[in-house]
């Protein structure tokens, strides 16, 4: 079991606890979500995408955020998974990411889609 994330205390007043697989999918998130620099000891994590909620939608912006998002999630959490693709939707009201990913232990490929709405 690992701690689940946001961290908080469950029903029984311990550590919350989750599974590999929604941990993994937890881990993803904050890549995706933590802003580089936001870290203190970690000052190059993250891919930093709440900024692209006020970017105008493009061609290159898609291009270029896919490619900053698997590279982060191989420098992160590249012993973890295996990023098999992720493409990116630009709405006028939403961004969704979604990412296709094999845990290296188990084998197993997932799909998770995030969003976030769009100011822009």
């Amino acid at each position: 079991m690992q701690i689940d994330y946001p961290f908080h205390i469950d029903g029984r007043g311990r550590v919350a606890e989750t599974g590999e697989e929604l941990h993994i999918r937890q881990l993803i998130e904050q890549v995706l979500f933590t802003a580089p620099g936001e870290r203190v000891n970690r000052p190059t994590f993250g891919a930093g995408l709440l900024r692209l909620i006020f970017a105008p939608a493009s061609d290159e912006l898609q291009a270029a955020t896919r490619f900053l998002v698997q590279g982060q999630l191989q420098q992160w959490l590249g012993q973890l998974i295996q990023v098999e693709a992720v493409d990116l939707t630009f709405t006028e009201s939403d961004l969704v990411i979604d990412i296709r990913y094999q845990i290296r232990q188990s084998q197993r490929s997932f799909r998770s889609r995030f969003s976030r709405p769009r100011s822009g």
